[in-house]
């Protein structure tokens, strides 16, 4: 009797539900099922953040329509840690708003700028919301692999002519999801100078900058010259603090970029609930070495897990960032093929790359967001396997 708009319908089933369902599958079967498979941190968020949200809660005025951009506070605290972090100076009135987690700006920033049949380059593979943010918006997107011989970056300079004219943004993500890798400093330069030459918008992605280990910090584009004449940056609280319930983040940069943002916020939701930025600013304000503990939690974690791996016969992507494995399937099987025997013989949830995109297959994620002794677990299993 209903039918559903031609934009939903244009849309592939959203992945980590599909996820979900076969692990409630593989549960209800009675099976001890490791989930490796969704980037949601297991350690608890930290407990003054926690106190911070108690706190605030008590507080009436927070208990009305909170402001569209966010509040003051919070956008000032958003502004004062990019300072410290990464040297960037931001207006918090202009150059900052506020985010009901960085995946809701995401997907409504190309409704802002894209018109219908203009096209969006989209890294392959990456976060679906990229693609789909584009499409609800009527927009084109346009693949741009990442490929292990180019270290997972795009090979912005190869789109033709005719593209770049229709071209309106350029996604990019680093340290990478799904892939783990990181972008330089050199490489944000030359995309920054190609977008100005283009007019094109550079949309960063920057939710997993504080999720490294060893060598150089993961810079922001907005470090570079001439970023804030191209560039917004979309971050999060939820993957730095352990806050990924909370639905907290955060776009900085160009002025032009935020305001056409906002205009669609505005217009279809009321901003978050003023009582989570009040916690979120604590959250900016925690010492470093709060953060630390938990990227030495992720270190072990990424330290036993490569090594099991390794022995099992596995090819690891080598990287220093983010809390995901970028592993090759073994030979004679598809991504979705290995994912099922793991599944099945294994009890051990993880992601099929071909599920971030056809230049995802070949390989699988693995999400280090259990306990070290589960994946210890998990690991076991996986050398168990005939492969």
């Amino acid at each position: 009797m209903f039918e559903f708009s031609q934009r939903i319908s244009q849309l592939p089933p959203y992945l980590f539900a599909q996820i979900d369902k076969k692990k409630r599958e593989k549960i209800a079967q009675g099976a001890d099922v490791i989930d490796l498979g969704v980037g949601d941190p297991d350690i608890p968020t930290p407990k003054p953040i926690v106190d911070a949200m108690k706190r605030a809660v008590e507080k009436p005025e927070h208990h009305r329509y909170p402001s569209y951009e966010g509040m003051l506070s919070f956008r000032q605290a958003v502004a004062d840690w990019y300072k410290r972090r990464f040297g960037v100076e931001l207006d918090p009135e202009k150059e900052v708003i506020t985010l009901i987690g960085s995946k809701e700006g995401i997907a409504h920033f190309p409704l802002a700028f894209v018109n219908p049949g203009d096209v969006v380059l989209c890294p392959d593979p990456a976060y679906p919301v990229y693609k789909i943010g584009t499409l609800f918006a009527g927009g084109v997107p346009y693949i741009l692999p990442l490929k292990e011989e180019n270290n997972f970056l795009p090979d912005f300079k190869s789109v033709p002519s005719d593209v770049l004219k229709k071209a309106k943004i350029i996604w990019v993500n680093y340290p990478n999801n799904p892939t783990s890798a990181t972008a330089t400093r050199e490489f944000y330069k030359e995309l920054i100078d190609w977008a100005r030459e283009h007019n094109i918008i550079v949309a960063s992605d920057l939710a997993y900058s504080e999720i490294y280990f060893d060598g150089e910090k993961p810079p922001s584009i907005l470090e570079i010259e001439g970023a804030k004449d191209v560039a917004i940056e979309f971050h999060s609280l939820s993957k730095t603090f352990n806050m990924t319930g909370w639905r907290l983040g955060m776009a900085v940069g160009n002025e032009k970029l935020i305001a056409g943002l906002g205009k669609v916020k505005t217009n279809v939701d009321s901003g978050q609930f003023q009582a989570i930025q009040e916690a979120g600013i604590t959250a900016l304000n925690l010492p470093e070495e709060e953060i630390q503990r938990l990227r030495d939690i992720y270190k072990e974690r990424r330290e036993v897990m490569t090594k099991a791996l390794k022995e099992a016969g596995l090819e690891v992507y080598p990287s220093n960032a983010t809390f995901y494995l970028w592993v090759k399937v073994p030979k004679g099987f598809s991504s979705a093929q290995f994912v099922e025997k793991l599944l099945e013989e294994c009890a051990i949830v993880c992601t099929p790359g071909n599920g971030f995109g056809e230049h995802g297959e070949g390989y699988f994620r693995i999400s280090l967001t259990v306990p070290t002794q589960k994946l210890l677990e998990a690991a076991e299993r996986i050398k168990g396997l005939r492969l």
